[in-house]
């Protein structure tokens, strides 16, 4: 029969590539993270842990449960703060990860409500791009991702559950009032991340040309600095033209585009009372959420 505390420590061994540093993370001493370790090998009945040389690895079988070990703590770590926030949300903590122009916009709204609304509750942020914020959820590491799909991205995969909390337009940054994608297919453009970058090429072959990207950074402000500079042109969603705006460039918007906003949780509904507020709070203050 598996052992918590036996998972526990497999997944600080492979978090940090040691027993000693898992010892050290988990203030055991190193024969007690090996004690434990074989154990846990003993009840499953497969090698976990290889020596290679002075150091270990973990085998396939061993990495396997290593993840699953991760998250089952991880959703232990987080029953215990749920169970605090179970009566009354008189108290509680709720992670959430979101990526920078819905933590500078959408979540500081919520957060003053759920202030308002619920003094006791513990909201911590972190700022993660989707693909990072939905790894941490299904890890346990968080308890809501606030995460941005475009139109043909692939569905994420079982477990996660999306809750649609509004609409994030598009818009053309460039130099030129009323301008489209059609004039610039000969410019440079300036690329974000792997999943913007997608959809920006993605757009501009609807409109018949493959954009030369020339420049990368997914900082707004550094985005709009470099249209700006007359470097490039780009295109950026609403919510990053909330947070930060310059006032000499032109946002056009591409009304045929849009991005999703979801609120993501993992596991089995329902929701506790804690995360069901952060959820609802999220909903209400994305609601509109593309005014520039």
């Amino acid at each position: 029969m598996l052992n918590l505390i036996h998972l526990k420590v497999l997944a600080a061994v492979a978090r940090h590539g040691s027993v000693t540093e898992a010892a050290k993370q988990l203030h055991y001493s190193q024969p007690s993270v090996s004690h434990h370790l074989a154990r846990l090998e003993a009840a499953t009945g497969v090698k976990l842990v290889q020596r290679i040389g002075r150091g270990i690895r973990l085998t396939p079988e061993g990495q396997l449960l290593a993840n699953r070990a991760a998250e089952i703590v991880g959703r232990v770590d987080a029953a215990t703060t749920e169970l605090a926030a179970q009566v009354g949300l008189q108290a509680g903590q709720v992670r959430l990860a979101a990526n920078a122009s819905t933590l500078s916009t959408i979540v500081p709204r919520a957060a003053a409500a759920l202030r308002r609304a619920h003094p006791g509750l513990d909201l911590n942020l972190y700022e993660r791009h989707p693909v990072e914020a939905l790894r941490m959820l299904r890890h346990g590491e968080i308890d809501v991702a606030l995460v941005f799909r475009y139109a043909d991205a692939p569905v994420e995969e079982e477990g996660f559950r999306l809750a649609h909390i509004g609409d994030d337009s598009i818009f053309l940054i460039s130099l030129r009032p009323g301008d489209s994608l059609a004039n610039h297919r000969h410019s440079a453009w300036i690329g974000g991340c792997d999943r913007c970058q997608a959809e920006l090429t993605a757009m501009c072959r609807h409109e018949g040309f493959t954009p030369r990207i020339a420049s990368h950074s997914d900082d707004m402000v550094v985005v709009q600095a470099l249209v700006a500079a007359g470097i490039g042109v780009t295109t950026v969603p609403g919510l990053a033209l909330q947070a930060h705006r310059r006032p000499d460039i032109h946002a056009t918007e591409l009304t045929d585009f849009h991005r999703r906003i979801y609120a993501a949780t993992y596991g089995d509904p329902p929701d506790p009372p804690a995360v069901a507020a952060v959820m609802a709070a999220l909903s209400e203050a994305a609601t509109p959420t593309t005014s520039t």
